[in-house]
C-alpha cells in the first residue's frame, strides 16, 4: 500500500493536482473534505466533537486501506485544529501494515492563493472562499505547515500545471501510470 499525502496551504491546488494524480495512476483519491464535510454536517468546525470524529474517520480509512493494501492519494491542509502529531501517526499506521507513505508539499505564492481563493471550484466543495478569512488565518496555517514532516517533493503550483505536477509526483515516487485515457479505477 502506498499513501501519497499531499499537503499545502489553502488554494494551492491540492485537490486539482490529486485528481490529476489519481487519473494518471489509478490510485483512489481520499480528499480531506469528504470527511470534513460529513462531520461538519452535524458538528461545528473546530468543536471537540468535530475534531475527534474527523480524525477518527481519517484514521479508520487509512487503516482499512492499509489492511486491504489499497493505495491512495490524500489531500490535507495543515491547520490548528489538527493534532500536531497527526502526520506521524498516519505514517506509523501505514508502516505498521507494511505500507509506504510519501509527503508531497504544494506551494503557491500568496498572490496566487489570493487570486484562487474565491474560485467556483472551491465553492462547489464547500471550501474556504473568503479572502479576508484566508488572510486572517494564514499565520496559523503557515505555523502548522512549518511543522509538517519533510516532503519527498515540493511543487510550486503557481508555476506548474496540475497535469505536470501529477507527472512529477508519479515519477519522483515511482508510481505506475495508466495508459493514456484509462482513467482512475
Amino acid at each position: 500500500m502506498k499513501l501519497v499525502f499531499i499537503f499545502g496551504p489553502a488554494a494551492s491546488g491540492k485537490l486539482t493536482v490529486a485528481s490529476e494524480l489519481s487519473t494518471l495512476t489509478g490510485l483512489s483519491l481520499f480528499h480531506n473534505h469528504l470527511v470534513v464535510d460529513a462531520v461538519a454536517a452535524v458538528f461545528p468546525f473546530g468543536s471537540p466533537e468535530f475534531i475527534r470524529l474527523r480524525e477518527q474517520m481519517w484514521m479508520a480509512m487509512f487503516e482499512e486501506a492499509a489492511k486491504a493494501q489499497r493505495s491512495l492519494v490524500f489531500t490535507f491542509q495543515p491547520e490548528p485544529t489538527v493534532s500536531e502529531d497527526f502526520p506521524e501517526r498516519v505514517s506509523r499506521l501505514v508502516a505498521g501494515h507494511g505500507g509506504k507513505m510519501a509527503f508531497v508539499r504544494l506551494e503557491a505564492a500568496r498572490v496566487v492563493q489570493d487570486a484562487r481563493i474565491g474560485n467556483e471550484s472551491r465553492r462547489r466543495f464547500g471550501k474556504m472562499v473568503s479572502l479576508d478569512l484566508l488572510r486572517e488565518l494564514r499565520p496559523g496555517f503557515e505555523a502548522c505547515e512549518a511543522r509538517m514532516p519533510e516532503a519527498a517533493l515540493t511543487i510550486d503550483t503557481g508555476l506548474t500545471a496540475p497535469a505536470d505536477a501529477a507527472l512529477q509526483i508519479a515519477e519522483t515516487l515511482g508510481l505506475s501510470t495508466l495508459p493514456s485515457g484509462a482513467g482512475a479505477a
